[in-house]
């Protein structure tokens, strides 16, 4: 006769719970593991940024667009960049964060100064704070015509 019966079966089922709870367990185990090590590896090993920042840049529009005595604001190295001709035709470039709440300035053609509406701050067209409470002037960039191309860089 079968001597297994059972007591066999039975070693059978439990032979297959272990198993199992040995995997359950392992799993768990590798997750935990995972979920500490990976903000630790992000940490030594920092994504690739998503804007570079930037020495130079060519604008997307041509000299010919810019009409004198009127801006345009563009995004160099994530920040805004008051892009201007003055009445002369000159091109000129300057940070457009105000200097007193970080305040997005514009060009005011009629007045041909910059202005900052969140606390009535005013810059000539040099960047130089007139009136208002900014502390400091606006930072200048260097301005490139080259042809139809405008091409701005740190200064």
């Amino acid at each position: 006769m079968d001597d297994a019966g059972p007591s066999a079966a039975a070693g059978g089922i439990e032979e297959s719970r272990r198993r199992w709870l040995s995997a359950l367990l392992a799993t768990s185990l590798g997750a935990t593991l995972v979920s500490f090590l990976y903000p630790v590896l992000r940490y030594l090993i920092p994504p690739v940024a998503t804007e570079p920042s930037l020495s130079e840049l060519e604008l997307p529009f041509k000299a010919s667009e810019l009409l004198a005595n009127s801006a345009r604001i563009v995004p160099f190295g994530g920040k805004p960049v008051l892009v201007f001709r003055t009445l002369a035709g000159e091109v000129k470039a300057l940070t457009a964060t105000c200097t007193h709440l970080a305040c997005t300035v514009q060009y005011r053609p009629e007045r041909s100064d910059i202005w900052c509406a969140c606390h009535n701050g005013t810059y000539n067209p040099q960047g130089v704070n007139v009136s208002g409470p900014p502390p400091r002037p606006l930072t200048p960039l260097n301005v490139y015509v080259r042809g139809e191309k405008i091409v701005l860089r740190r200064a």
